[in-house]
């Protein structure tokens, strides 16, 4: 049984939802399932038992959700690569997701981008922020993504991160997040957010404003923090440029973000990676602030319009501190989406595992049946020859004939 159990697993693994608004009418929920995998490896389809349920779902709004873990591009150090994939534990979580639905974008460089990747910066002390952040931007995507946490623990089994945490580090992405062209294979371009934003619209306005003159792109707040401590008490540090680096839109393959090896990251003070020291003004690109709302900072406009991604930096509804902060109610709503389509995914899986199991308990009872006529025919073919022996030896012909003799029941 514990066969199917994985089997079954790594089908549902395979289907990756997209949850959408329409442009026409934002409040009506549309779900998309996207099949991954290569040609001649595709999942079984669905009977039509396990399709009437995963379509009662879609009848009720909610969708699948799957995760994803950290995968690098092609780069030179294949063997710190292979390290990294073999440090992944084989489970389904790990996945790479995919949404799609609206077809690839035209950049204001006029290029066409097929998939966005995102690398998004995980904390095991925020695992659930992480979860409604990835959830939201599937949610909304209209462009192909790809979404990978930036988990240093990974990250330090593969060789790629090394250095000691210091004491204003009050996440554990605070510079590992600076890995994200070299991840990304130093080509085309990645976006790295914090994993405490909530996205309320499509990250394709996002990747429309990609200009192929900068370097990097981001919100250039001019923040300092009210308070002196932030989250679950870390503690709240100050610096020029503060939280540009927390949702930045980087030219992978900029010559210039090629100088972002694992040992410039893992040597270069926080001011030089934080400041974007690597690079000159003119190479940094400017995205409205409403990509990178800051809660308790930034106030909404009419020029600007509501916030496309809330980011709360100073602590999010996760935190019994923060429960009741600015935009609490929005990611409150988001999560409890987010637990209602894990509890779907399980209702699912758990009607494919017992369609397998009645399957290959017919499939067992078949082959026993087959086995069960199998031998009797070769009782019979016996019981013909013996027959036709006696035959010959009756007539008084045929010397020398030997017939196996017919097993004696017991």
């Amino acid at each position: 049984m514990a066969f199917f159990r994985h089997c079954i697993k790594k089908i549902s693994s395979k289907i990756s939802p997209t949850l959408s608004f329409s442009n026409a009418a934002r409040s009506k929920l549309r779900m998309q399932f996207y099949t991954s995998g290569n040609a001649g490896s595709q999942p079984p389809v669905p009977s039509h038992r396990a399709l009437k349920l995963i379509f009662a779902a879609a009848g009720i709004g909610l969708g699948l959700a799957a995760s994803s873990s950290i995968a690098l591009a092609n780069t030179k150090d294949e063997e710190k690569k292979k390290a990294l994939h073999d440090s992944k534990p084989a489970t389904d979580q790990n996945l790479p997701v995919s949404a799609i639905a609206g077809g690839p974008v035209v950049t204001k460089s006029g290029k066409t981008l097929n998939k966005l990747k995102i690398f998004v910066g995980y904390d095991p002390r925020e695992d659930l922020a992480y979860e409604v952040c990835r959830y939201s931007i599937l949610k909304h995507a209209t462009i192909p993504v790809e979404i990978i946490p930036i988990k240093q623990s990974d990250l330090r089994k593969a060789g790629l991160y090394w250095r000691s945490r210091g004491q204003t580090e009050s996440t554990e992405f605070s510079f590992s997040r600076f890995l994200t062209p070299f991840l990304a294979g130093y080509e085309g371009w990645a976006v790295f957010v914090d994993c405490d934003f909530l996205y309320t619209t499509d990250v394709r306005e996002l990747a429309e404003l990609i200009d192929d003159r900068y370097a990097v792109m981001c919100v250039k707040h001019d923040y300092t923090p009210k308070s002196a401590t932030k989250m679950d008490g870390a503690v709240q540090t100050v610096y020029p440029r503060k939280n540009w680096s927390s949702m930045v839109l980087y030219n992978c393959s900029h010559p210039k973000n090629r100088d972002l090896t694992p040992s410039v990251v893992n040597s270069q003070s926080g001011a030089f990676l934080h400041r974007f020291m690597w690079l000159d003004d003119d190479e940094i690109g400017s995205v409205p602030y409403v990509w990178n709302f800051l809660v308790g900072h930034n106030e909404i406009d009419e020029e600007n319009g509501f916030p496309k991604a809330i980011h709360y930096t100073s602590g999010g509804p996760w935190f019994e501190a923060w429960k009741d902060c600015e935009f609490a109610d929005l990611w409150v709503k988001e999560r409890d989406e987010y637990v209602s389509t894990q509890r779907i995914q399980r209702v699912i899986q758990n009607e494919l595992v017992s369609l397998l199991e009645e399957r290959s308990k017919a499939i067992e009872d078949r082959i026993v049946d087959l086995e069960g006529r199998v031998k009797e025919t070769d009782d019979l073919k016996k019981l013909l020859a013996f027959y036709l022996k006696d035959k010959v030896l009756a007539d008084g012909g045929a010397e020398g004939i030997k017939v196996e003799e017919p097993p004696v029941e017991a």
